[in-house]
């Protein structure tokens, strides 16, 4: 009796330490993805939609971004692994606003041909659309309700529909987060009732964070925090909430929390849209944009996002992040070059940096934790 009550005490001893470390590997693993955009070199040579796939599945992302949700590129995508996630370009807003039967011509064309099909998880109505188009920002609200009423008229209810904010433009004072708040367009009280649109509708928040930008219009940064260099000096700390920052990362993500909790909606999830480090600038006097910092940044994200921690007031941490851009874009004769470039990849195709950006979590000190709580169930087991 004795024996097996040791044993039952040794097995759930084991069974408890293994699932605290299956609960350690999985949570908050947020999925990594990538955008991309028809302005690349990939779309003037008319790369296959197959080989952008190909490119896909070799960098290791679960999802793809597509700033132009070309068809053929969903198509491609049909039993694939990977997620989709679409936008409504920001031309087509006002007249989708503005009748519905747009919103399901649309529909028609990028989705109904695919789903389920291509795992389309999500549909952006606009990217930065308050900032482009500030006029018609009244609209941009019926044209999301049109596309979310249409999906349901046709029987699809899990994609979900959002629109996607620029963090500089949208957040009025960044640090300390416990400050933020949301910049409402003048005139127009638009993001209380957005914010209950996404409630309604189990959606998330979309916002593009590029702590390069918001490094390069605050000098007191240091440059080691935008880049998750983990030194001696290398922290902020929120005097309100006595949170400490070690990255800018977190405290634009903290930011956003704190400005939805302002407006009484912080429970609602973040979609992280854009991200990323420019490896190059025409600019001359742009001397952070290189290739070197880019990877850094890159490297510190990822393993920032495997390791599964969230930030200091969102625990689960960020929903999906999507790295901008798949591809360099190609400089042509006679075009201005592009300002930056951003790309995983060069306009060939070929690979920038030696970065896993699978969403697996890559973590000894929990193997090592597994192994030891292993041979302490053996030794009890094999000492009764």
């Amino acid at each position: 009796m004795v024996l097996c009550s040791s044993s039952f005490i040794s097995l759930t001893f084991t069974l408890f330490i293994l699932s605290l470390l299956r609960g350690s590997r999985s949570a908050s693993l947020p999925c990594i993805g990538v955008t991309y955009s028809a302005e690349s070199s990939t779309a003037d040579t008319h790369l296959p939609p197959e080989r952008i796939v190909t490119a896909i599945n070799s960098l290791k992302f679960g999802s793809l971004r597509l700033e132009d949700s070309d068809p053929n590129i969903i198509r491609a995508f049909s039993y694939s692994n990977n997620t989709l996630f679409l936008i409504v370009p920001n031309y087509m807003v006002p007249e989708i606003a503005a009748n519905r039967s747009n919103a399901l011509r649309w529909l028609y064309v990028h989705v109904v041909p695919f789903y389920p099909r291509a795992k389309i998880t999500t549909i952006s109505v606009g990217n930065d659309f308050v900032d482009v188009y500030p006029q018609s920002v009244d609209r941009l609200l019926s044209a999301m309700r049109n596309i979310h009423s249409s999906l349901h008229d046709l029987g699809i209810r899990k994609i979900a529909v959002s629109t996607s904010f620029s963090f500089i433009r949208a957040i009025s004072t960044p640090f300390p987060p416990s400050a933020a708040q949301f910049q409402n367009p003048s005139g127009v009280d638009f993001v209380g009732p957005l914010l209950q649109f996404l409630r309604e509708t189990n959606s998330s928040f979309l916002i593009n964070v590029y702590p390069y930008n918001l490094y390069r219009l605050k000098s007191e940064i240091p440059i080691g925090i935008a880049l998750f260099q983990e030194h001696a000096f290398n922290f902020r700390d929120d005097l309100t909430t006595g949170v400490r920052y070690s990255n800018l990362f977190d405290m634009m993500i903290d930011a956003v929390v704190s400005a939805m909790a302002v407006e009484g909606y912080e429970n609602i999830p973040i979609i992280v849209t854009e991200t990323g480090w420019p490896s190059d600038s025409v600019n001359g006097n742009e001397v952070e944009a290189n290739m070197a910092y880019a990877e850094v940044y890159l490297k510190g994200l990822v393993r920032h996002l495997k390791s599964g921690v969230g930030t200091p007031l969102r625990k689960e941490g960020v929903a999906e992040v999507y790295l901008y851009e798949l591809f360099d874009k190609e400089k042509k004769q006679g075009t201005k070059p592009p300002d930056r470039n951003w790309g995983i990849l060069y306009p060939n195709a070929t690979k920038k940096y030696n970065i896993d950006f699978s969403g697996s979590l890559e973590n000894s000190g929990a193997k090592s934790w597994m192994k030891m709580a292993i041979e302490i169930s053996l030794v009890l087991v094999l000492s009764l």
